[in-house]
């Protein structure tokens, strides 16, 4: 080898694969003085719902679904809102029956409910 050679390099490893397929997020996020979010229009219900959907289901657990909380999405203005990872995907739900969508098209099937996906313009 000379100086002007690099050793062989080995080809880069594949990234690991993810613990868990998909990832929802729900909003829970309560603002005070008035002021409109998530938590105010059943978001905490909503997640209890899908969280008990999605384990009657079979779909929780590692290599399947995690339905998890999370603060301010900054997505108000369309809420209540959840995201589901990793295709990145936001809805606006109205009731429990758009989560049952959801939980049947997306997360188990992977198809994206088109009708509840959050317009792009909407945010904060």
């Amino acid at each position: 080898m000379t100086s002007d050679s690099l050793p062989d390099e080995a080809p880069p490893s594949p990234p690991p694969a993810s613990y868990y397929q998909r990832h929802i997020f729900f909003c829970l996020n309560e603002r005070s003085g008035g002021e409109d979010a998530c938590g105010h229009h059943g978001a905490k219900q909503a997640f209890d719902h899908c969280k008990a959907k999605v384990k009657a289901a079979g779909l929780s657990g590692p290599g399947k679904v995690r339905v998890n909380k999370a603060g301010c999405l900054d997505r108000c203005a369309a809420g209540p809102v959840v995201v589901v990872y990793p295709e990145a995907v936001w809805y606006s739900y109205v009731d429990l029956s758009d989560i049952d969508e959801i939980v049947a098209s997306h997360l188990q099937n992977g198809q994206v409910v088109e009708r509840l996906v959050t317009p792009a313009h909407l945010g904060r």
